[in-house]
């Protein structure tokens, strides 16, 4: 990296840099490199570690050149007392660049061939079931290799060995395990998703007693939030580099591309994907980044994900100029009797609530029809208006909106206009958010209709997200151009997670979202009663294929 073969952004550079330094000034700092243990830490994976999945599974892990040599920085320095130098790491690295494999062996020999007595490892979350998933990727490494199922039990996620105190195990924040914690390895992926600090100071206060402990974080890059531990860490690291700071026990590197780069220039992608050819393929960024020139929250997520670039939380996801092309009129009156699904969302029981009916096509060539129906209390819709910067007056004046009497949503309203629609269409099923919907539900289901609870989560709004996104981008829907909806699609701001499942977010929205919240849960319902195929978009033929 230092003769300039490898292309590497600024903040490697400075990493890598900041190791030879450190070997020509070790006498005078107090540190020691230490060859053998970095070739000791070096030599676990491929002699006890196996891949678990995909086409390597079962083969011994080689670590890629650019993973051993950080894993040789990490474990190679100590200091002239022989405790450990780093004593906290942070790693940044753009997804796909096999860092479960890297976090799994390394979590293993830190519990069993780092010769610390009674080694307490932890696989740390937010939440002890995602922290179960991580940890997971270590159980099955065990499984997998010969050398390790010898000497390391398994059961209910918890690894040890038998004749030890070593364990290793998952943590969350929302655990009752945490106090009494006497931490020699912390393994925390992901970072970026810690929407606190807690547990990050719970683990760094809970391993006084270790003088060789080591809390390795790994992450990808995420969105800029105020107080977030992981830019934090990631702002503490580039001090370091950049000499502003010294902290010999804080370690690290950054994969990003440098300020000024052109995102869509394959030349720099290797910057944030080290591992680019080996786990990360050329065609595939080539493919997102075709989708990223065309969609706000697929740049965005292109952008942090594949180039680990922080982004800002508040791009839209929709593309309106997209939303646009999908206005043919909608005629309610030949919609009769056509099959359709529904989806209802009443949000709260004093703001905007969203009924919305979608039409599949009846033979090819034809759209997917938007049917909309939105309720206020009218008593409301002034101060509403001044609110949400919105004219819902106007809306209702224009029969865009239903005003509903007095000043809460009346279900009963709305109840109705369900009924009445049920016996002009084929409704076939209704998606709902629990969420104020339990009364109107019971009443719906003793009228006859189906209707079906969806939790607003990535298991029920992930895939029909995705495909509204796509039938959007290919021109697939008809809504009218209807306002309402229009302004509601340009709000929506999509949750992710690591897996790149998305669904809308009110929280982080800008205004009203529940129109599209509600076509999302008609899309869920559509997706579960219609066959694959008729989902199948020419955005999807173009662009995935």
């Amino acid at each position: 990296m230092l003769k300039g073969r490898v292309t590497v952004g600024r903040y490697t550079r400075l990493a890598v840099e900041r190791h030879y330094r450190d070997l020509q000034q070790q006498v005078a700092r107090g540190l020691v490199w230490r060859p053998e243990m970095a070739a000791h830490a070096l030599s676990f994976f491929p002699k006890y570690c196996r891949h678990f999945e995909g086409e390597w599974s079962g083969k011994p892990v080689e670590l890629a050149g650019w993973q051993a040599f950080w894993l040789a920085v990490e474990f190679g320095w100590y200091r002239t007392d022989g405790t450990r130098r780093f004593r906290t790491w942070y790693e940044e690295v753009a997804r796909k660049n096999g860092k479960s494999t890297k976090l799994a062996g390394l979590g293993l020999y830190l519990f069993a061939a780092d010769k610390e007595a009674g080694a307490q490892v932890y696989t740390a979350a937010t939440k002890l079931d995602q922290a179960k998933i991580t940890h997971a990727a270590a159980e099955m490494m065990v499984a997998k290799s010969p050398a390790l199922r010898q000497l390391i039990q398994n059961h209910k996620n918890k690894l040890w060995i038998p004749g030890t105190a070593n364990k290793f195990v998952p943590l969350g924040a929302d655990a009752n395990t945490q106090d009494g914690l006497n931490v020699h390895g912390a393994i925390i992926d992901e970072l970026h998703a810690h929407p606190s600090r807690s547990l990050w100071d719970v683990i760094d206060t809970a391993r006084g007693a270790r003088r060789r402990s080591v809390m390795h974080a790994i992450t990808t890059a995420g969105f800029n939030q105020d107080g977030s531990i992981c830019l934090e860490q990631r702002n503490y690291l580039i001090q370091i580099l950049e000499g502003q700071l010294e902290d010999d026990s804080f370690g690290g590197v950054i994969y990003t591309l440098d300020d000024g780069d052109d995102w869509f220039d394959e030349a720099n992608w290797i910057k944030a994907n080290p591992n680019l050819g080996v786990s990360v393929f050329l065609d595939e960024l080539r493919t997102q980044a075709a989708k990223a020139r065309h969609v706000p929250a697929a740049l965005s997520n292109f952008l942090t994900k594949r180039l680990n670039i922080w982004t800002q939380v508040s791009e839209s996801w929709l593309s309106l100029d997209a939303w646009d092309k999908n206005a043919d009129p909608v005629d309610e009156a030949a919609l009769r009797h056509r099959k359709c699904f529904g989806g209802l969302d009443l949000a709260s029981k004093t703001d905007i609530a969203a009924w919305i009916l979608l039409f599949p096509p009846e033979k090819p060539g034809e759209k997917w029809v938007i049917l909309c129906r939105f309720f206020i209390p009218e008593d409301n819709m002034l101060v509403r208006d001044q609110k949400d910067r919105v004219s819902y007056t106007a809306w209702a004046q224009q029969g865009h909106i239903i005003p509903t009497a007095g000043t809460r949503i009346d279900q009963e309203a709305i109840r109705r206009q369900i009924i009445e629609d049920a016996a002009s269409f084929d409704l076939q099923s209704i998606g709902f958010d629990e969420w104020n919907a339990g009364k109107i539900a019971t009443e719906l289901m003793e009228d006859g209709l189906e209707m079906v609870a969806l939790t607003q989560n990535f298991q029920n709004l992930s895939e029909p997200s995705k495909e509204l996104e796509a039938k959007v981008l290919a021109g697939e829907f008809a809504h009218g151009g209807h306002p309402v909806l229009r302004w509601m699609a340009g709000n929506v701001v999509v949750l992710r997670d690591t897996n790149d499942n998305y669904r809308p977010n009110k929280k982080k929205s800008r205004e009203r979202i529940d129109g599209i919240v509600a076509l999302a849960m008609a899309i869920n319902r559509a997706l579960y009663q219609a066959p694959a195929e008729t989902f199948r978009s020419a955005y999807e033929d173009e662009v995935y294929l």
